[in-house]
């Protein structure tokens, strides 16, 4: 066993307005790795390590132990070998540890076992994720998605006891405690619950694709902010739109999807839309909870991919983060919805790293989809901007328009949908270079037939 990483004394982070004060509980952290694995992956497993101890602190864990496990086999009845094991229950209970989180996915059978050899609490990174969205679902549509995906996840292991998620703590009672009402887990109603879940979430996938069709009655373009969690995705979706959307720096600290009104360079109107940040092994289960929400993300005009570029393993957080996307049908090879990238935390490089990434940028084959900023200072977020009008306007062809100055609600709407290039005023008349897609040039079309 190697990198054990005693942690003393508690969690000092200021709670969020939206959790509640819950006793602490005593935990050991283990993230089994591939042996075999040397060089640039076996640093991964480090970085691997680093965020299970981060997911375990966002719902108030006490990690006291954290271990990396090398595998040099899988072990069908506990995944880690039986030394390993015995090593682990001696550290539970010198410590008094409570509950162990294998950074993993266990079976039903895995995880019995393991209880029974430490004589405590065992979650898998499933489980741990799913209390963490349990905790932070604060939307009536939120909640319904997180609990959808733990009923989904419990039914196929008939836990001892089920808890509702509407009760005094988050979370959903994977990790016990006082003042909870349990009642035994029982397929039927699980599966009853379940039905009940899906056609709620059906009303919610109604409503968003009225939403939708609405905002393309007004020909609102939509942009998505996608990433993996703690990339920063929130910082830039508050400077881009003034709103005050939780910010933290906090894995899964905001969960429920936001949508805001901005302004584009040009002062045409754009919808920005922020929604739940990605990780790796994200269960397929709880990506088809969500997909009433993440269908904001398909049917966006253009995604930008918000990545934390100063973390040690961003190519690889931005290969899991895709790897959603095209799990979701949002991008595919060779089409789907245009996608660019924010290289979001420049302020965290050192000055000669920053220099590389901004002329790799410049210059490089990413020129035209890579933008190095910092949603913290608000660094060359306004170079974001411009390309994201840029790739909004990419389809929509100029045309030169004449408009007598007293219309004014033309010139309006002509500002409103579409890109004005130019313009110049001759006596009584505007003339105008615009940029309309072909949607809103039909539609200007039967406005001035009208007229």
């Amino acid at each position: 066993m190697s990198e054990e990483i005693e942690r003393n004394g508690h969690d000092k982070r200021q709670r969020t307005p939206h959790e509640t004060a819950r006793p602490v509980m005593l935990a050991a952290v283990l993230s089994p790795y591939d042996q075999s694995l040397r060089g640039t992956a076996r640093r991964d497993s480090d970085a691997k390590l680093e965020e299970a101890v981060g997911l375990a602190r966002a719902i108030d864990l006490d990690v006291r132990v954290a271990q990396t496990v090398p595998l040099r086999q899988v072990t069908p009845a506990t995944l880690i070998g039986k030394g390993v094991v015995e090593r682990v229950k001696a550290a539970v209970e010198e410590q008094g540890i409570g509950l162990i989180v294998v950074d993993d996915r266990l079976t039903p059978v895995q995880q019995r076992n393991l209880e029974k050899a430490w004589n405590s609490k065992v979650i898998d990174r499933t489980g741990l994720i799913l209390e963490i969205f349990g905790a932070r679902a604060q939307t009536h549509e939120g909640r319904l998605q997180v609990e959808l995906a733990a009923l989904d996840y419990q039914r196929g292991r008939l836990v001892r006891s089920w808890t509702h998620l509407e009760r005094q703590r988050g979370g959903f009672g994977f990790l016990g405690g006082p003042g909870e009402s349990q009642i035994e887990i029982d397929r039927r109603l699980i599966g009853e619950r379940i039905v009940r879940i899906k056609r709620d979430l059906e009303g919610v996938k109604r409503t968003r694709a009225v939403n939708r069709a609405g905002r393309k009655k007004a020909r609102l373009p939509t942009v998505a902010l996608v990433g993996y969690t703690n990339a920063g995705k929130s910082t830039l979706f508050n400077r881009l739109s003034g709103a005050d959307v939780m910010a933290k720096n906090l894995l899964f600290a905001t969960l429920d999807p936001t949508m805001r009104s901005i302004k584009l360079p040009s002062g045409r109107d754009c919808v920005l839309s922020d929604t739940v940040g990605f990780v790796s092994d994200l269960p397929t289960h709880l990506v088809a909870a969500f997909r009433a929400t993440l269908e904001e993300v398909i049917e966006a005009d253009l995604i930008v991919h918000v990545r934390d570029i100063a973390h040690p393993d961003s190519e690889r957080q931005r290969a899991d983060v895709e790897e959603v996307l095209m799990a979701l049908g949002a991008i595919e090879e060779g089409g789907g919805t245009p996608m660019i990238e924010a290289l979001n935390k420049t302020d965290a490089l050192a000055p000669e790293q920053l220099a590389i990434l901004q002329a790799r940028a410049a210059t490089g084959r990413e020129r035209a989809t890579q933008f190095p900023v910092s949603a913290l200072t608000g660094e060359s977020v306004d170079a974001l901007l411009e390309a994201v009008e840029a790739h909004l306007n990419r389809e929509a062809a100029a045309r030169e328009i004449s408009v007598p100055l007293s219309d004014g609600a033309t010139l309006a709407w002509l500002y409103r949908h579409g890109d004005v290039r130019s313009r110049h005023d001759e006596g009584e008349t505007a003339r105008l270079t615009v940029a309309l897609d072909a949607a809103a040039a039909a539609q200007f079309e039967r406005r001035v037939a009208t007229r």
